[in-house]
């Protein structure tokens, strides 16, 4: 499936928000991109369009195309309790987010080809697609194979000062994790106020 290629620091620029994790950009240049950049700002935006903003923030912050989050609302809109809360679950529980967030990767992108490429086992079987739900109980494990072993070492060795969220467990000697619980919203807290996300598709 197509994903977005273009130049990240230029996207997090444009939100005004570290979408990848680097804020570097930011710093450098905490205004939009583009030759009126630095007037872009002093725009008043209409509510639909700080509505779009928001949905496209959290869209590309999961590497998640168009057709693909609306499937995400549509099903968040179906379940009881409050939609917006569990479209942010059913983004977070997606295998290449649980396994960036275990340190299986020190990007989104760097864990979903991690994944793609049949490195991960869950339960105990390859599974190789990144939008996999993961469920309480799941244990993830990286393959056995040396490359898959050396590729993960590599990336944990990145990601070993990164705090670990309280619904996940990891054992980083046996390069294993296993999701303990759902997340709540207080453990997500996503760059985004997904319910204006909501009154977007609402409309």
């Amino acid at each position: 499936m197509a994903r977005y290629t273009g130049p990240r620091a230029r996207l997090s620029r444009r939100f005004g928000v570290a979408l990848f994790g680097s804020s570097k950009a930011l710093e450098r240049r905490n205004f939009p991109p583009g030759q009126h950049g630095l007037r872009a700002g002093r725009k008043k935006k209409s509510d639909y369009s700080i509505a779009l903003g928001e949905k496209q923030k959290l869209r590309f912050q999961y590497g998640v195309l168009e057709k693909q989050f609306r499937k995400y609302y549509e099903e968040a809109a179906k379940r009881r309790g409050v939609t917006g809360e569990i479209l942010l679950q059913l983004l977070e529980t997606r295998l290449d987010n649980v396994c960036y967030r275990l340190g299986f990767g020190n990007t989104r992108a760097a864990a979903r080809q991690l994944v793609n490429h049949g490195h991960v086992l869950v339960n105990g079987t390859r599974v190789d697609v990144p939008s996999y739900q993961v469920k309480p109980g799941d244990k993830i494990k990286i393959g056995g194979k040396p490359s898959s072993q050396q590729l993960a070492l590599r990336m944990m060795d990145l990601t070993q000062s990164v705090p670990l969220v309280d619904w996940l467990a990891v054992d980083r000697e046996a390069m294993e994790g296993s999701v303990d619980r759902v997340p709540e919203r207080s453990d997500i807290d996503p760059l985004v106020n997904e319910q204006l996300i909501v009154e977007l598709y609402s409309r």
